[in-house]
């Protein structure tokens, strides 16, 4: 299996040197030359796997130079209920119905960043340890891939972890899990900005070729494919719940951000699984939304960027979306670049509207997008408590408010989880009066000491601070 950047790059590569590599040398991202196919019988051989296994085999269609024996027990070490609490690993449940809840946020930092993450931490630690090297992991987050990220890389051989966050833009809960860790190899840079300024410089460095290559810098946002990859196994494991056979299509709605969740799921369904429609659901940051609806994706300035209530979606910059409309103008590289680096770097937007391919987004790929504001966020939340004594957080439920826009009679809907609502209690207390109750293991976080540097919104102090440490 090769992977080609989506912009045109001429260089071919296999699946380690993109998973230590992040965003391809012309700014891309990488992808594979072609989805493998998935027929019934496959699908009917994989229904009943454990977790761990189903992740082998889908693993194993995109890995070809890890031996296979290695990779099924990088996915027997990962994926165990030890870690995720249940064999299930993501334990399906039917809310009302025809809507479910796909339960992601069992694992260490209780989001559904875990999944992926835990993935990412075990792949990185064997291909360094087999290639004698290091890594210094530059990150970006809006509140749950850095807490994932650090917990997965913790105490890791060969690994170091430069976390940027924007500053007080996180719940404090989300704070307290990254700036309370202690380990040398953990670096916390509260950025004076928005989410996207943090995304920017993380790019920005990536592409500052020699400075890459001189700090072996990597990547663990979703721009790295092989986070984006790990994701792709729960919808085949949400699906396999849902269905009692593999005639039967299954829609999912995903709260979204970065795209890189959502995005899964198309990789999913461009693989050949049944699913019917893929629901985006944003909040007041309604970039994707807009897009969906209008053909115009909009990018909107930091001042222009919401602070809400379901903050790890206060995003306006879409990294994965790059990779789905690649796909959507049929991988044409030039269209893609010009879009990307002609049209939104130097408009702030583009418009498909009366292109053709607009119509694919839903008629041949299957998207439908809707919006939440606070007030839907915290109707939501008190409905789901009273109706079916379940607490969701708030991310959850702009996506239980998007789900039931597009039910279909016959069709299950599956809305995934993305975290516990004690992330996020200050909502929850506003909507219902009373915390959520929060893992032992996390009682007194945001009393311990704090180990975080505030850095401008500016790469340069970024890559001094990345080599005062490494050096």
């Amino acid at each position: 299996m090769n992977y080609l950047s989506t912009r045109g790059h001429p260089d071919r590569k296999r699946f380690c040197d993109i998973l230590l590599e992040g965003l391809a040398p012309d700014g891309g991202l990488y992808l594979p030359e072609q989805y493998p196919k998935i027929d019934t019988a496959t699908l009917a051989k994989w229904r009943d796997l454990p977790y761990a296994e189903l992740a082998f085999e889908i693993l194993s269609l995109y890995i070809d130079d890890i031996p296979p024996a290695d990779l099924k027990a990088i996915c027997a070490k990962t994926y165990t209920a030890e870690v995720f609490g249940t064999d299930e690993i993501v334990p399906l449940r039917e809310l009302e119905d025809g809507v479910y809840l796909e339960a992601l946020s069992n694992g260490p930092t209780l989001a559904f960043k875990d999944m992926a993450m835990q993935l990412l931490g075990n792949l990185f630690e064997y291909e360094l340890a087999r290639r004698g090297a290091e890594l210094n992991i530059l990150g970006a987050t809006s509140g749950d891939t850095g807490s994932a990220a650090e917990y997965a890389m913790r105490g890791k051989k060969g690994v170091r972890v430069f976390m940027t966050s924007p500053d007080g833009r996180m719940s404090p809960f989300q704070q307290a899990q990254m700036f309370s860790l202690q380990d040398a190899n953990i670096h916390n840079i509260a950025i004076t900005g928005v989410f996207d300024d943090c995304q920017d410089i993380v790019k920005a460095v990536s592409n500052d070729l020699g400075f890459k290559r001189k700090y072996r810098i990597g990547t663990v946002n979703s721009i790295n494919w092989a986070r984006l990859l790990a994701q792709v196994v729960y919808y085949f494991a949400g699906y396999f719940q849902a269905t009692a056979s593999n005639d039967k299509p299954v829609s999912f709605t995903v709260p979204s951000g970065n795209f890189g969740n959502v995005c899964a799921g198309h990789v999913a369904r461009m693989m050949g699984l049944p699913i019917q429609t893929l629901v985006v659901a944003t909040n007041e940051n309604d970039v994707l939304d807009e897009f969906f609806r209008t053909g115009v994706y909009r990018v909107r300035a930091a001042v222009d960027t919401h602070e809400t209530s379901s903050p790890s979606m206060d995003i306006s910059k879409a990294s994965n979306f790059e990779r789905f409309v690649f796909d959507l103008v049929g991988r044409d590289a030039a269209k893609l670049r010009k879009l990307f680096v002609d049209d939104l770097g130097l408009e702030g937007r583009f418009d498909l509207s009366a292109d053709p391919a607009f119509k694919d987004a839903a008629e041949r790929f299957g998207f439908k997008s809707s919006r939440s504001t606070h007030a839907d966020r915290l109707a939501t939340i008190r409905d789901t408590d009273k109706r079916f004594a379940t607490l969701v957080d708030p991310h959850t439920a702009d996506g239980l408010k998007a789900a039931r826009e597009f039910l279909v009679p016959g069709v299950p809907m599956v809305v995934l989880e993305t975290a516990l609502p004690i992330k996020f209690a200050e909502t929850l207390v506003e909507a219902l009066g009373e915390e959520p109750a929060r893992p032992k293991k996390f009682e007194g976080i945001e009393a311990l000491p704090k180990r975080v540097v505030k850095l401008p919104a500016d790469a340069e102090a970024v890559k001094a601070y990345i080599a005062q440490n490494c050096d």
